[in-house]
């Protein structure tokens, strides 16, 4: 489906988040200095990129919020209520009009909540959760996938439909070589394939909205039990005369209803324990030269093709020797082994129930059966329970499951068999390689990226349908590279084009597909086609041990074309543009980036805009003049439309002047052909 907005909604919600936040910190007291001139950098950013796509509304808006806080760009004191007031209405405006962008076409059901919750996971932490909150989502999952499996029905229904289609479409083209007779034919067979199209198209994309509305009320945020656990911390805390601070980390990961209801009373447990057994009182932290603030942390993260709810204090740590001493009483000794291998058994114990440490029974320990609880948590969940400690140094507990299902941001890629997703918090940057840069090593190839030597791996080479052509991998000029993060390092992960970034709902891969170390599981594309989740920790592994290449001169290539701006959607969409139409894409997000790549590498146009943090568009094209490739063209592409910088672009020494407002790819495209020279 042709969606204007793909880009932009999620870079206005990112942009809002940071805008919001930064709201925040302004009416809890900081000043102007601190805070202003990001906002206004984060509001200049949405201004360009809304005036990109032509949602007017949006930009005014955001050029309206820069009005507000440009006063108080140095400020050093606290800024009025009443103008935080008027941000505080104008960020609740633009939200809604980004909210607007994917309502359905109904009207109905409109909002954010539809594409996902944009609450920064400290806020929805601190927000009162009920502790049942899980559970009662829990018992709507069946009705869930009884709809997920009524909505594949459902497309196997159009696309007979769209077989129907083909066949009206043959007949019109029958029709065509008939005598004149059958003009009326011919137009009725016209309309019906008309009719045809527009109501499968039409139904094809409600059921894609319905499909990934559905697949999320069976996700829930992990922060949902934040507040939950953060209460049973504060109450054991309370009951012990004790202070502690629990932190809640990776509450923005959408998971499985399922996961998160038989994951609670065991994380529940656990802190509780955390905060008994392991949090010292203020006294003895301070005997231990500890603060007088104890700390919880949850973190909640993806591990292969696991979830890891793992929750460490740092208190006293496990007392071996009282759980020795305990097991001792309940008539269950602990043999001499080697330290380690004595630590796990006793630790063991602890989990098998019935032994306890505390000197008395209260209503917050000493019956010796927390542990136990969750065990079976663990079992129920098809996972596992380990647990390290530290003598004076603390306890960390790692309760791990096998994931269901769960709601990721991804970078759609293509390499050469269909769409294959990323997790987007493992993608460190994106770049454009060129083939010549790439060198041969005793491990395999690698690329100089920010300083740092890379792995280089062609994904084509790992993927389940097998290794690409190597003619066809020699004779390419450029990659586009994913510098993506894992357990191990980074690499660059070498593919054929950039999709996009969206949210999927990510399944677990069939248990009789063979194994690949490089994919995670899968996610339905909107046509409803299962499609690959890549793992981050499998490529980086897989780039390392890649086998050294002979190298191979490379055949004349065209330079290519350098897209400066700072705003992702604006890049994004240039970029797409460029690359449809054949040219090479560099980008960059700043001029003064732009400048050191002009200064290393040749380029056969720049594509600049005017309105960026620290150098501006026209100052770019000005140093560009001066330096050594001062005879390349260069076209400004802005939000600016007025007669007077249209007269600086020109004295800047700009080849063509583009107003955003005005934008039509075609002009651009012909402007290009007639600037760069093969």
């Amino acid at each position: 489906m042709n969606d204007p907005y793909k880009y932009f909604r999620i870079e206005a919600r990112e942009l809002l988040d940071g805008l919001n936040e930064a709201a925040h910190r302004l009416e809890r007291g900081a000043n102007g200095l601190e805070v202003v001139p990001g906002m206004l950098r984060q509001a200049h950013t949405l201004k360009g990129a809304a005036r990109v796509v032509r949602r007017a509304g949006i930009a005014d808006a955001a050029h309206a919020l820069e009005e507000l806080l440009e006063p108080f760009r140095e400020a050093v004191q606290a800024i009025p209520p009443q103008r935080l007031g008027s941000v505080a209405e104008l960020l609740d405006g633009i939200g809604h009009q980004v909210a607007e962008l994917t309502a359905p076409a109904t009207g109905e059901g409109a909002g954010a909540p539809a594409s996902g919750d944009s609450t920064p996971p400290e806020a929805a932490a601190s927000r009162d959760v009920p502790p049942d909150v899980v559970t009662t989502v829990r018992a709507d999952v069946e009705e869930v996938d009884q709809v997920l499996r009524s909505l594949g029905q459902a497309h196997a229904g159009l696309g007979a439909l769209r077989g129907t289609l083909a066949l009206a479409n043959e007949a019109r083209q029958m029709t065509q070589a008939a005598a004149p007779g059958v003009t009326e034919l011919r137009r009725l067979v016209d309309s019906l394939e008309r009719g045809i199209r527009d109501g499968t198209d039409r139904v094809d994309r409600e059921l894609r909205q319905v499909r990934d509305s559905v697949e999320r009320l069976r996700v829930v945020p992990a922060a949902s039990i934040f507040a939950d656990l953060d209460r049973a911390a504060q109450d054991v805390a309370r009951t012990q005369g004790k202070q502690v601070l629990f932190e809640g980390r990776g509450g923005q990961l959408r998971l499985d209803a399922h996961i998160i209801a038989a994951a609670q009373a065991a994380l529940h447990q656990i802190v509780r324990n955390a905060v008994a057994h392991g949090i010292e009182t203020r006294q003895e932290r301070a005997a231990a030269g500890k603060p007088p603030e104890g700390r919880v942390i949850l973190q909640v993260a993806r591990r292969d093709r696991s979830v890891i709810f793992s929750c460490a204090d740092d208190g006293r740590g496990i007392d071996l020797d009282a759980v020795r001493r305990a097991a001792g009483r309940n008539g269950v000794p602990v043999g001499r082994s080697e330290a380690g291998e004595q630590s796990r058994e006793l630790i063991d114990l602890l989990f098998r129930g019935g032994i306890s440490t505390a000197g008395s029974v209260t209503e917050v320990s000493g019956r010796g059966i927390g542990l136990d609880i969750v065990r079976d948590a663990a079992s129920r969940m098809g996972g596992e329970v380990t647990v390290r400690t530290v003598a004076g140094r603390g306890t960390t507990v790692e309760l791990v499951a096998p994931l269901s299902l769960t709601l990721l941001d991804v970078l759609t890629i293509d390499a050469g068999a269909g769409p294959l997703a990323v997790p987007s918090t493992a993608v460190r940057q994106v770049a454009r390689v060129m083939a010549d840069a790439l060198v041969s090593g005793p491990n395999g190839q690698c690329v100089l990226h920010d300083g740092q030597v890379l792995p280089f791996l062609p994904l084509a080479e790992v993927l389940p349908a097998g290794p690409a052509d190597d003619e066809d991998m020699r004779a390419r000029q450029a990659w586009a590279c994913l510098v993506v993060e894992g357990r191990d390092g980074s690499a660059a992960i070498g593919v054929d084009r950039l999709l996009g970034t969206t949210g999927v709902a990510v399944h677990p891969l069939p248990e009789m597909l063979p194994a690949c170390p490089a994919v995670s599981g899968a996610w339905l594309d909107p046509d409803g086609t299962p499609q690959l989740l890549l793992d981050p920790d499998g490529l980086v592994a897989a780039a390392m041990h890649r086998p050294a290449r002979p190298e191979r001169s490379e055949p004349p290539r065209r330079s290519p074309i350098l897209v400066v701006d700072d705003s992702l959607t604006t890049r994004m969409l240039e970029q797409s543009i460029l690359e449809s139409a054949g040219y090479a894409v560099e980008v960059a997000s700043s001029a003064e980036q732009a400048l050191e790549l002009t200064a290393a590498n040749r380029y056969c146009l720049a594509l600049v805009d005017v309105e960026m943090p620290g150098m501006d568009g026209f100052t770019f094209v000005e140093h560009v003049r001066a330096s050594q490739q001062r005879e390349l063209p260069c076209i400004l592409v802005t939000s600016l439309d007025s007669s007077e910088s249209r007269q600086r672009g020109a004295a800047c020494g700009a080849q063509a002047y583009i107003a955003k407002g005005e934008f039509d790819q075609g002009q651009l495209l012909a402007r290009i052909r007639e600037l760069v020279v093969d």
